[in-house]
């Protein structure tokens, strides 16, 4: 794993949670995009080297919506940069850790992704990603 690539953050509602971090980092959001597969918009923060993605869910049977449902509002995941997702995947796999796919999917911000399951994370949703070429 290369860094840290993202925070996510599971928000009820973009247009409350946009200014609210806005004013919170003093920056501006600088992309939103909605992922059809995932049932999510999202918005995009960058503070230093670090990005921030709220997610916003597009369904009440979006996993963001269930998330939010079960947990409440907060952080949801944390994802890491990976040269090559798919030999990241194979080394993590046979390390015995659980994914949630056994191919990457197209993710926001020209990534593709690959989470694993918190059951074999210490409880933390960990999303691999990797800019499509």
């Amino acid at each position: 794993m290369l860094k840290v690539e993202h925070i996510g953050i599971a928000v009820k509602e973009l247009s409350v949670a946009i200014p609210l971090f806005e004013a919170l980092l003093q920056t501006p959001c600088y992309k939103t995009e909605s992922v059809a597969s995932e049932q999510v918009n999202t918005a995009f923060f960058l503070k230093g080297e670090t990005k921030i993605e709220l997610l916003e869910s597009t369904s009440p049977e979006g996993v963001i919506a269930r998330y939010i449902e079960k947990k409440g509002e907060g952080l949801h995941h944390i994802a890491f940069d990976v040269a090559d997702i798919e030999a990241e995947m194979k080394r993590l796999k046979e390390a015995g850790f659980v994914l949630l796919s056994e191919t990457p999917r197209q993710g926001a911000d020209n990534k593709l992704v690959c989470f694993l399951h918190p059951k074999s994370t210490n409880g933390v949703l960990v999303e691999l990603c990797q800019e499509r070429q």
